[in-house]
């Protein structure tokens, strides 16, 4: 079975050929490699040439006037030129261990999973760290604890294309949470498989990193607001949902308070009262 690796960049010159070069390395074999290149500014293209000789790697480069079209628009790219019935996905800044494919394919061949993601190492500044237990992974019905917030690494999860064709893709309009957004809407169409070793590389401490982007909790309630109203939910999952909402909402306007956004606070009470 062919997979499909994705790995969206954006100037990661100095991260991405560590990442090629765990795809490379993996025990499984049978993969296609597309790297989307988000309107890069720096060598990003010639840092990877020397795996270009491969034939399994397309390199793509996106071009625009000012900016980059953002990750969700370079995963989806990704997407559409992908021919595997599986997709894994690999943020430039992470990588894999040798074995992640192999054993992350069985798994879920074994278990009939639509969706499965691994355990992680996270790598902060050079060291590992140890995730705090809010970011615990979980399996099977994950929507109520993914409410809060993402528990689910794109670089550790393996995906079948068809899945896709249920949820739909990444939402092009988030600069950030775009994870958080596909993975609740998942989840209320699929169950979460979860292989307990860890497999991947999470390097964090970095510029420019999108966990680092300002008021994050804008763009979940964003996905939030925009889920209750187009997915069918149940009532349970509603409730849930309004629920967390609510205090999100009650948290982002205690920012907007403190720094005299008068509009967004107009906007946002309007939204909680109508809740």
């Amino acid at each position: 079975m062919l997979i499909s690796v994705i790995i969206p960049t954006f100037n990661r010159a100095s991260y991405l050929p560590k990442a090629v070069e765990s795809v490379i390395s993996q025990t499984y074999k049978k993969w296609e490699l597309i790297i989307v290149d988000d309107c890069s500014t720096d060598d990003s293209y010639f840092s990877v040439l020397p795996f270009m000789k491969d034939k399994r790697i397309s390199y793509y480069t996106l071009k625009r006037d000012s900016g980059s079209f953002g990750v969700s628009y370079a995963r989806n790219f990704g997407i559409g030129k992908s021919r595997g019935e599986f997709l894994a996905f690999l943020d430039s800044d992470d990588y894999w261990l040798p074995e992640k494919l192999e054993k992350q394919l069985d798994f879920m061949v074994k278990n009939c999973a639509d969706i499965c993601q691994t355990e992680e190492f996270w790598l902060r500044k050079g060291k590992i760290v140890n995730p705090r237990k809010i970011h615990k992974k979980i399996s099977g019905n994950i929507f109520e604890k993914s409410l809060l917030l993402c528990i689910v690494s794109p670089s550790a999860v393996m995906i079948k294309k068809s899945v896709f064709n249920e949820v739909g893709c990444f939402d092009e309009n988030m600069p950030a949470c775009e994870d958080y957004d596909l993975w609740l809407r998942a989840s209320l169409w699929f169950e979460f498989g979860l292989l307990p070793e860890k497999l991947i590389v999470k390097r964090g401490g970095h510029d420019n990193q999108l966990s680092a982007t300002p008021a994050l909790d804008k763009y979940r309630i964003y996905s939030l607001l925009k889920i209750m109203k187009e997915c069918n939910l149940s009532d349970e999952n509603k409730d849930k949902l309004v629920k967390v909402l609510k205090e999100k909402i009650r948290i982002y306007l205690n920012g907007c308070f403190k720094r005299g956004k008068k509009e967004e606070i107009i906007y946002y009470s309007e939204i909680l009262k109508a809740l």
